[in-house]
């Protein structure tokens, strides 16, 4: 059995670890292929190194561009790597261009396509990654959902004799990594000469956002506005947002930091008084860890969190202010994420998945 996983961005890199872990303890041939459409080492090379991956078998290097000139350089480099390795399975994470790519190379060469997180909506086509994620769904052999909820969305598209349950890949990683960083301080503490509990953690990254110059000094503006330091783990496309835009990173309550290796990240999760984020990842890390988060938007794809009242939709900077300091939502036993064994199912799936069409 041959599985290829094509990666491109921080997120998928984080899900790729445990996936690489239970393949490799499957005796499975595991090729993976970095996009390179991430290609800062901050958010591309070290959470490989840093999650115990190993370097990828093939680094495309596609570098930055326009969705479409991004995407189309993906789909022509790997038509040829799908060639030479001719995979059971492509494994497509997510929802990024890299994941959209993937999918379309390798189903017109008539080769499987899995979708790791399958079925997450948010019903807001505004949003490039809707898209990646609706066209990735009709287009895959195999639907593998996190959650319920993602179930359900695959049913009412006609897409259940496809959809497989295997739980959330993030929650595997996640208990994983805190384990490893359990009493250790974030480096954020020392740094700022913090107390824990004495700062909020923000991501600002999305298109909707950061493109417009007026919506992003209003979120700047908002964060800088609020009671306690606020820590902006600066993703490169926003810091050069920022810079066109002539909005400063750094006023006020807010301070511009470079983004953190993985582990660390979750340590100045844990560290926080909260979380601000417009990150879908990061919204979930925050419930798993019992951190009450502010999501930047005006709908989620991690309903869960919002429902179970860890997790707050704030687009003002009013909002967001009486957001971070609402009181914290009674403790739950819910676990809507899984059991930290979702990897392990994902690569039993494909492998019973490979041998019934072997056999057919």
């Amino acid at each position: 059995m041959k599985i290829v996983s094509v990666v491109g961005a921080r997120p998928q890199f984080v899900k790729l670890a445990p996936i690489h872990k239970a393949a490799k303890a499957a005796g499975v041939d595991h090729v993976i292929v970095h996009t390179g459409q991430h290609y800062d080492p901050m958010l591309s090379d070290v959470f490989f190194e840093d999650l115990g991956i190993g370097a990828p078998d093939v680094h495309l290097g596609v570098g930055s561009g326009s969705h479409g000139v991004q995407t189309g350089s993906m789909l022509a480099s790997l038509d040829a790597v799908f060639d030479e390795h001719r995979p059971d399975w492509v494994l497509v994470y997510g929802d990024t261009n890299s994941t959209v790519a993937a999918a379309l190379s390798a189903v017109k060469m008539h080769i499987p396509v899995a979708h790791l997180e399958a079925g997450l909506r948010s019903f807001n086509r505004r949003m490039p990654e809707e898209h990646n994620r609706v066209m990735t769904d009709h287009a895959a052999d195999l639907l593998l959902a996190p959650t319920a909820v993602a179930v359900e969305h695959l049913a009412n598209e006609g897409l259940a004799d496809r959809t497989v349950l295997v739980g959330d890949v993030m929650t595997d990683v996640l208990f994983d990594v805190r384990a490893q960083k359990a009493g250790q301080p974030s480096e954020l503490l020392e740094e700022y000469g913090l107390e824990p509990g004495g700062y909020y953690l923000a991501t600002i990254h999305r298109a909707e956002n950061t493109d417009d110059p007026q919506r992003l000094a209003a979120v700047v503006a908002g964060l800088a506005g609020l009671d306690r330091p606020v820590i902006l783990l600066a993703h490169p496309r926003v810091v050069a947002k920022a810079s066109d835009h002539g909005v400063n990173l750094t006023q006020g309550s807010l301070i511009a930091h470079r983004p953190l290796a993985y582990p660390d990240l979750i340590a100045a999760v844990v560290s926080s008084a909260g979380v601000v984020t417009d990150s879908g990842g990061l919204q979930k890390e925050a419930f798993l860890l019992g951190v009450m988060c502010t999501t930047v938007r005006s709908e989620t794809e991690w309903v869960e969190t919002v429902e179970l009242g860890w997790n707050v939709l704030a687009n003002s900077a009013d909002e967001i202010a009486a957001a971070v300091t609402r009181s914290a939502p009674q403790r739950t036993d819910a676990a809507p994420y899984g059991d930290g064994h979702a990897a392990e199912r994902v690569v039993k799936t494909l492998i019973a998945a490979g041998h019934s069409t072997s056999a057919v």
